[in-house]
């Protein structure tokens, strides 16, 4: 493809005022006066460096946290657990370090499969859209099902049914992303900051807990004398499980971290996204690694890796470790609390879900990629056909999952599906990342233009594809001891889908792989805003005479 088809490609974005030469000026007015600046593809500039911050610690902190951490000391021990949370976290700020430095120089709309497209080679970009719309899209008939559950802990399903609930679930997601962009960042920020401060008030009381503070000789519901927490309890058992249990942890710990990309996704519709998305990207990664981290180590502290209802393997909230800290601590209601809280979590997750697929889609149409009718936006700078096709995926995913229909057989099988999704996105972003560099170089432009350096090019993302790969091939390994047929298909059925896609495509639409001089660096460009520094000096005065709890949020959102 040359660089003149290339070019006219491009020219489907539809890109308004706001990008190349003409983004510094509108965006001055936008300052100035207060009006909306209009982002790539009739898309609105509306989201915040706090929404930025929430969007991406909303896609991650949720029932894996607060549900599944338990598991994972169970299976290996605290040592391990804290190893491989360690490992994956470092990971995920190399992908986040490249995904920084092409979204701030480049704040696309749907930037994972937009980069793909732009960087590497349009069936690549096909595939990942494909793959990263589908994942979200039954990611949110999960999130459907997770609601009527945890309704049922206190309401019975016998006096509503659960299918009512995920009624009641997908409407309100739906009512909210067919707002502005806004009032989708407004919700996510407070619903996630829900999250956030149930983290921090688990973490002050853990530390309570294990010096003693709180929850002396607290007695088990058969009548014993639960230990005390301390290093007797992790020094019972920090490595368990051998090289097996580390890497069963390990693939977890992945899974664990997904929804950290969806800054990137966001990037298009931000707010002077030269400033705002690297902000995002640091402060959400020293976050999210400190709240788990930090979280992991309270659990492996208070609670021994033997509890034997530590694994949750059955999802009940009772057996949450979050929970039964707050219990051993005193607080009663801490299922009633926590109950809530995944609630909220649910709401974030499908709101995300629910906001990302349908960016992936609408990039897609605008890349040719799907009917061109998903391109639509209406006054509000909202994708409309995006979000009901997503809605309406998710819904029919639902339904399968139904016991009354193949006793939720199928759906089990989207999942396996979706599941893996997530690392082929983070590959994806690491390809287009050393793409994005050597077409920089290739075409005699200085690194030190870029607004935003990934210092860790190019360790970061060889680091972030070779943790990639290890998790896709070994997350079946199981399987093979002893061989089962189900256990195998359930693992690996993804990969030749994934492969299905790309050379599909390429076959179908004859692509190439892109020359390295014929990247287009330009289109969708940001450019400085000269009246930045002005607003970030108001922005710092509003922080510092605000009251103390606003200075709390602050800090922590």
């Amino acid at each position: 493809m040359s660089k003149t088809e290339y070019g006219e490609q491009m020219d489907s974005y539809d890109v308004q005022p706001g990008f190349g030469d003409k983004l510094e000026t509108t965006e001055v007015e936008s300052h100035n006066n207060d009006i909306t600046t209009a982002g790539e593809g009739g898309l609105q500039r509306n989201l915040q460096a706090r929404h930025l911050t929430m969007i991406s610690l909303g896609g991650t902190i949720g029932t894996g946290l607060f549900l599944a951490s338990g598991s994972s000391i169970k299976i290996a021990g605290p040592g391990y657990a804290l190893i491989a949370y360690g490992l994956i976290g470092t990971m995920v700020y190399c992908f986040m370090s490249s995904l920084g430095e092409m979204t701030t120089y480049m704040p696309i709309t749907g930037s994972i499969n937009a980069y793909g497209t732009r960087f590497v080679d349009p069936a690549f970009g096909f595939m990942l859209g494909w793959v990263y719309w589908f994942s979200w899209s039954i990611t949110l008939a999960a999130e459907l099902v997770a609601a009527g559950l945890v309704i049922s802990y206190w309401i019975p399903p016998t006096q509503c049914p659960s299918w009512v609930w995920a009624v009641v679930f997908i409407v309100v997601l739906t009512s909210l992303n067919l707002t502005t962009v806004k009032a989708y960042g407004e919700t996510e920020y407070w619903l996630s900051l829900i999250k956030v401060l149930a983290v921090a008030v688990f973490i002050i009381v853990g530390f309570l807990y294990i010096g003693g503070a709180v929850g002396k000789g607290f007695i088990e519901e058969d009548g014993t004398v639960a230990p005390q927490p301390g290093s007797a309890v992790f020094n019972m058992g920090p490595f368990h499980g051998g090289f097996t249990g580390l890497a069963s942890i390990f693939l977890n710990a992945g899974f664990s971290f997904q929804g950290a990309e969806l800054v990137g996704i966001a990037a298009g519709e931000t707010k002077n996204p030269r400033k705002n998305v690297p902000r995002a990207i640091r402060q959400v990664f020293w976050r999210i690694l400190l709240f788990y981290i930090l979280t992991i180590t309270i659990i492996g502290v208070c609670i021994p890796y033997t509890d034997p209802v530590l694994g949750n393997d059955d999802g009940d909230i009772k057996s949450s470790p979050f929970t039964r800290v707050f219990v051993r601590a005193g607080i009663k209601v801490g299922g009633d609390i926590m109950n809530a809280v995944i609630l909220v979590a649910i709401l974030s997750a499908g709101n995300s879900g629910l906001y990302a697929s349908s960016r992936a889609l609408h990039t897609l149409a605008k890349e040719g990629s799907a009917p061109r009718f998903f391109g639509y936006v209406n006054r509000w700078g909202v994708p409309v056909y995006c979000v009901l096709a997503t809605s309406l995926v998710g819904c029919l995913a639902f339904i399968v999952s139904l016991p009354q229909i193949g006793q939720g057989e199928a759906y089990n099988w989207l999942l396996s599906l979706s599941s893996t999704t997530g690392f082929v996105a983070w590959v994806g972003i690491a390809v287009n990342h050393i793409r994005f560099r050597m077409a920089f170089k290739a075409q005699g432009r200085n690194i030190q233009d870029l607004p935003f350096i990934s210092h860790l090019y190019p360790y970061g993302p060889i680091y972030t594809i070779l943790i990639c790969v290890i998790i896709l091939f070994g997350q079946g390994y199981t399987a093979f001891s002893p061989f089962s047929i189900k256990a195998f298909l359930s693992a690996y059925i993804t990969l030749p889908f994934i492969v299905l896609l790309y050379l599909g495509n390429k076959f179908w639409c004859k692509t190439k792989i892109l020359k390295l001089v014929d990247v287009d660096l330009d289109t969708g460009r940001s450019f400085i805003d000269t009246a930045m520094n002005v607003d970030e000096t108001a922005s710092q005065a509003e922080k510092k005479n605000s009251p103390w709890w606003k200075k709390i949020i602050h800090i922590l959102a």
